[in-house]
């Protein structure tokens, strides 16, 4: 079994994680981030300990090879040589209809991103550059892209098409893609594991509630419906997207402010949510459950569980009902506040809440927090997307022997 790396690469930032596939353990785990800013820094996790590296950074070739310098790092690395290492593992949110499955990166595939980096030109064009840094730097090792909207390919036509004209799907595949596909495969799995079932006798509502939010219907096992659409604007708020908002909200501002409709969307995209909402340049979830004293930050959260809490019920209706809701990532595994305020009211629908297993689930861990004969259960399932990756960039290159 080997070794696989793990890279998120954002337009200024390299999360990445080593992992050892025998043991399904990660060995050593960090970011560089501000890329190509002032104060580039990389933060490396390993044995036990945190370091941070502090120097220019003027690319993603240059994160990637400090941060494979330290992997192999006589203190503080954690392989011998780059040959431990078996293959890059990269996360691609969205490139298009043509790429649901894991894909071995070539640089007729890499050409091919470009040209369909429009699909999600917030998240795209750094995964690029993360992969060309991996090729470049190490040209033997295989690499492999793994994309957001895969989990998200069993999604029924009927569901994923928009009400528009069919010539803009049929010439330029405008549809709903969604995100987070990784997350949400990782909790339906460990969600059927928990209930003791086969992941495709279950259906759930999976709740994945971090800086970026998604909602999943999953029927059998798999994706029927997502709240994230053609981009990840769509669905409920977030902490800087506005999520769902009347498309004529766009031309109405521009006429308004003399503002073009991509100045617009960056707004929708940067500075709505909770940020916009509050207008304080509070949207730290922590920060918000301390302040509800404050009526405007208890309207924005008031705001954000109403919006959740609409799509887990028009979840159940199209499921037909579901055996589990599961919130995962930072938000979801992390605030107990949020928990109780989405799931207070869905008695109706067979859910019975467990505000002590609530307030007292311990950080990080697996647990159930719906109260004993709840119809529905209720689970916290911390997420692990870069495993499903390193599972995915495992299984892929297998495929290919």
């Amino acid at each position: 079994m080997m070794k696989i790396l793990v890279i998120n690469a954002g337009s200024s930032s390299l999360k990445f994680q080593l992992i050892d596939m025998e043991t399904s353990s990660v060995i050593a785990k960090g970011n560089v981030e501000k890329i190509n800013e002032k104060g580039s820094f990389l933060k490396y996790k390993a044995k036990g300990e945190e370091h941070i590296y502090t120097q220019d950074i003027a690319n993603h070739s240059e994160g990637m090879e400090l941060l494979l310098s330290k992997l192999t790092d006589e203190r503080v690395g954690v392989v011998s040589s780059l040959d431990e290492i078996g293959a890059f593992g990269h996360r691609v949110v969205n490139v298009g209809e043509s790429y649901f499955d894991s894909t071995l990166v070539t640089s007729e595939i890499l050409e091919d991103f470009r040209l369909k980096a429009d699909f999600s030109p917030l998240h795209v064009p750094g995964a690029i550059a993360g992969m060309e840094a991996s090729m470049k730097l190490c040209p033997n090792k295989p690499n492999v892209a793994v994309f957001d909207i895969g989990f998200h390919k069993s999604i029924p036509e009927h569901v994923y098409r928009y009400a528009i004209p069919r010539r803009y799907y049929d010439t330029y595949k405008i549809r709903r893609y969604g995100a987070h596909g990784t997350s949400h495969y990782y909790v339906t799995q460990r969600c059927a594991e928990l209930l003791g079932k086969k992941p495709e006798d279950i259906n759930i509502v999976s709740c994945h509630l971090g800086s970026g939010a998604s909602i999943t219907a999953v029927k059998n096992g798999k994706s029927f419906d997502t709240s994230m659409g053609f981009t990840p604007l769509e669905g409920i708020m977030m902490n800087t997207r506005s999520g769902d908002i009347d498309p004529a909200v766009v031309e109405y501002i521009c006429n308004k402010e003399g503002k073009t409709a991509s100045e617009v969307v960056k707004i929708l995209n940067k500075e709505s949510g909770l940020l916009g909402a509050i207008g304080t340049g509070m949207m730290d979830m922590r920060d918000i459950t301390q302040n509800l004293s404050d009526p405007n930050v208890k309207m924005a959260f008031d705001m954000y569980c109403h919006r959740i809490k609409k799509y887990i019920g028009s979840y159940m209706a199209v499921l037909g009902g579901a055996d589990a809701i599961v919130f995962t990532a930072g938000c979801g595994e992390h605030t107990p506040e949020l928990r109780e305020a989405v799931t207070e009211g869905l008695e109706f629908m067979g859910v019975k809440f467990d505000k002590e297993k609530n307030n007292n689930a311990p950080r990080g861990a697996e647990v159930e927090i719906s109260a004993a004969g709840s119809k529905v259960k209720v689970f916290v399932i911390p997420t692990d997307e870069e495993m499903v990756i390193a599972e995915e960039t495992l299984k892929t290159i297998n495929n290919l022997k």
